[in-house]
């Protein structure tokens, strides 16, 4: 029996598209957004965080993409909670220069004026995710980029085809192709979220199958194609936290 996904499995830190045409479309389009968002279960703000990120995405469907890392002081479990942490965190949020939480950084890219922290960093604070995200998809793509996902249930095993297609020269002459794996739907505590120890936590980061910075994509010209295959086993749980193949993504 197999489980397909074909949702964000995959987000690109160069410009990203989610595309129909067998895997991956050679025609140019526009920049999607990635957020990534900085939380945690003791953050008394970071509902209002996940609802803006929440909106942004429905307001863009297709386009945005969200993943929220449990990091930091606000994220540290106390006696039966569960630990939403990963081992990619710390050094995700360090390179962002966050000062607060909720932060969030979108594509990794800085903006000017938006800075939560010091100037050329790439956090933000959550009033001017929507501002980011827009000047974002207003931009020329170079490289399309293309996901099919199946999950073998009964082997615990999910195996991820990317394609990527190049339509223009990235300004970059090295790209970093990152996959990651997320789980929704998870019920835990969340200070701030008036419901208990039932707030719905989605979009949780909980592995990187490429690694913490992701796989190198050293030709990054036009008419570069780029073919890889991640085939990765899903345990059981995540520090304690039961996966449910179902709410992957």
């Amino acid at each position: 029996m197999f489980k397909k996904l074909t949702s964000n499995l995959v987000f690109a830190l160069f410009a990203i598209s989610m595309c129909g045409q067998t895997i991956v479309s050679t025609n140019p389009e526009n920049r999607k957004v990635i957020l990534e968002e900085f939380t945690g279960i003791h953050c008394v703000f970071c509902p209002d965080g996940h609802a803006i990120a929440q909106a942004i995405q429905d307001g863009n469907a297709g386009e945005v993409f969200l993943v929220n890392i449990h990091v930091g002081s606000f994220a540290v479990p106390s006696g039966n909670e569960p630990d939403f942490r990963t081992p990619w965190g710390s050094a995700i949020a360090n390179q962002s220069g966050l000062v607060g939480y909720p932060a969030g950084t979108v594509n990794r890219h800085n903006f000017p004026g938006f800075e939560q922290g010091a100037p050329g960093t790439t956090a933000m604070s959550r009033n001017v995710w929507a501002n980011a995200t827009n000047q974002i998809l207003a931009e020329n793509s170079y490289v399309q980029v293309g996901v099919v996902a199946e999950i073998d249930v009964q082997n615990r095993e999910i195996t991820v085809h990317v394609q990527g297609y190049y339509t223009r020269d990235s300004p970059q002459g090295t790209n970093l192709m990152t996959v990651a794996l997320l789980q929704n739907n998870t019920l835990g505590p969340q200070t701030g979220g008036g419901m208990g120890n039932n707030y719905v936590h989605m979009h949780r980061l909980v592995e990187l199958l490429t690694g913490q910075w992701g796989i190198s994509i050293p030709t990054t010209t036009t008419s570069t194609f780029v073919d890889e295959t991640f085939v990765y086993s899903i345990p059981a749980d995540y520090n304690g936290v039961p996966v449910v193949l179902q709410d992957m993504e």
